[in-house]
């Protein structure tokens, strides 16, 4: 039996951090990753203490915001921020870290990873947001579309 790639395996983890996520409309994990160690998780939700979407219903559902629009206009954290935070939280150095997501970053993950010091970004599903791909771009971030059905990069 041949042994899984290291970003098969960082992938798969990052899968089922996704299914923590409390969000109505999509669940997304992020996992940090440094010299093959994890650093830290996320995945998309609203902050410890606050009513979960479940209960209050979807501020965006409700307004029929597009995705990939008006990313204020949610109660939750996306899966990239809460994995940066919660490396911060507890004092977890992420410089030069990979990211593996679920989900390609937004514009706002995008610019929070470019500060964190994320070299490379791993991801899954596709997202539209032009902005995030030119910054990736222009900052030279290394990224890298990884077929999580199939376990291939293209």
């Amino acid at each position: 039996m041949q042994r899984p790639s290291w970003d098969q395996y960082f992938m798969d983890i990052t899968c089922l951090v996704a299914t923590r996520s409390s969000c109505l409309r999509r669940q997304v994990g992020a996992l940090l990753v440094k010299d093959r160690n994890i650093l830290a998780t996320g995945y998309n939700g609203v902050p410890s203490g606050i009513s979960h979407c479940e209960s209050t219903g979807c501020l965006r559902e409700r307004l029929k915001v597009p995705s990939g629009e008006r990313h204020e206009l949610c109660r939750g954290l996306h899966a990239e921020q809460n994995a940066i935070i919660q490396a911060a939280k507890h004092g977890v150095n992420i410089d030069n870290a990979t990211l593996y997501c679920t989900t390609m970053p937004c514009i706002i993950c995008t610019k929070m990873i470019i500060n964190a010091g994320i070299k490379k970004v791993i991801y899954g599903e596709g997202y539209a947001d032009d902005l995030a791909r030119e910054m990736i771009t222009e900052a030279a971030l290394e990224v890298i579309h990884f077929s999580i059905n199939k376990g291939e990069s293209p």
